[in-house]
């Protein structure tokens, strides 16, 4: 069987890994220059950040499985055990030089295993065409495959499902997702940010604050905060630059007498599913067109690689 994956963040590596080991053919397309998804990791100058996801937990064997893979692979470790006086003793784990080395990490095993993945590659349409699929790109490039895996959003995978004439069950199509609007800034000298360097709602404003050099991925102060949903979607569309001044207001109190030498900032329209599919995975009764995700196990990188996982077993059972 050829399936084509759309999306190379966590769910669409870890489904792609599972198919491919399983026998299939697989071909990976996604329309960023770099994979990952949320697992998202940049510099500015000397500075390092992880800007989307920002940890990950594990609450299931079947996960924990392949994180213990990774941790062995020095591709993640162990950061903290909770945040501030009430931390809970359950392990929030990194990747080792930023949430983007997993991603790296699965890539390079999908390369090894002869899976093509390509980046910069926008799918324009995904049509039935026989008892295939045509995935046509918006260079006009196509591909034919027996099965199609989508992880993008769940408007985005709606979308391509409707010019396909698939049916999505309403509560599924109509998934929304909240915003985040972040800043990124690269410090002069460390900031005011309890060990082990990150706080989580902290006030009204912010839902995370990340200390990325005492967390280990930088080798410079380099903070990034991340707006709550509320304040996000109030401000979504106040002009870039007006709110990119509030928000640095408003970090400032993190900061003690650090002086901020370069930022970014940062909107990330589908931060958070607002609910999830009770399902791991939704799939069309042929068994060749499956959505998988974080709005299916839940907003979470474990719900996120499960949900993949899920999908690729019942493509796999087709």
């Amino acid at each position: 069987m050829k399936v084509v994956v759309v999306g190379s963040g966590l769910s669409g590596l870890m489904a792609s890994r599972l198919l491919v080991e399983s026998g299939h053919s697989v071909v990976v397309f996604d329309k960023g220059r770099g994979m990952g998804g949320r697992l998202a990791t940049r510099r500015i100058g000397e500075g390092v950040f992880d800007h989307g996801a920002q940890f990950f937990t594990v609450r299931e064997d079947g996960f924990d499985h392949y994180v213990q893979e990774w941790i062995a692979a020095g591709a993640v470790r162990e950061w903290c055990r909770g945040f501030g006086p009430d931390q809970d003793g359950f392990p929030r784990y990194v990747g080792n030089a930023g949430m983007t080395s997993i991603a790296k990490y699965l890539a390079l095993r999908l390369k090894n295993l002869a899976v093509d993945i390509h980046q910069s590659a926008l799918v324009f349409s995904v049509l039935p065409e026989g008892d295939e699929w045509k995935t046509t790109l918006d260079d006009g490039t196509s591909f034919l495959s027996d099965a199609v895996l989508l992880t993008c959003p769940i408007a985005q995978s709606f979308g391509f499902a409707f010019t396909a004439g698939i049916e999505i069950p309403e509560d599924l199509r109509s998934i929304d997702y909240d915003r985040t609007l972040g800043l990124l800034a690269v410090l002069d000298r460390p900031p005011v940010i309890p060990a082990p360097g990150a706080v989580q709602n902290p006030d009204d404003i912010f839902s995370f604050v990340g200390d990325n050099m005492a967390k280990g991925i930088s080798p410079v102060p380099a903070v990034t905060f991340h707006a709550n949903p509320e304040w996000s979607l109030a401000h979504w569309d106040t002009p870039h630059d007006e709110a990119e001044a509030l928000l640095t207001e408003l970090a400032r109190p993190y900061l003690g007498d650090a002086a901020i030498l370069a930022s970014n900032y940062k909107r990330w329209r589908f931060a958070t599913p607002q609910r999830t599919w009770p399902d791991r995975h939704w799939m069309n009764d042929a068994g060749n067109f499956a959505i998988a995700g974080d709005a299916f196990s839940g907003p979470r990188i474990e719900g996120a690689a499960l949900s993949g996982l899920s999908a690729a077993r019942a493509l796999i059972s087709r």
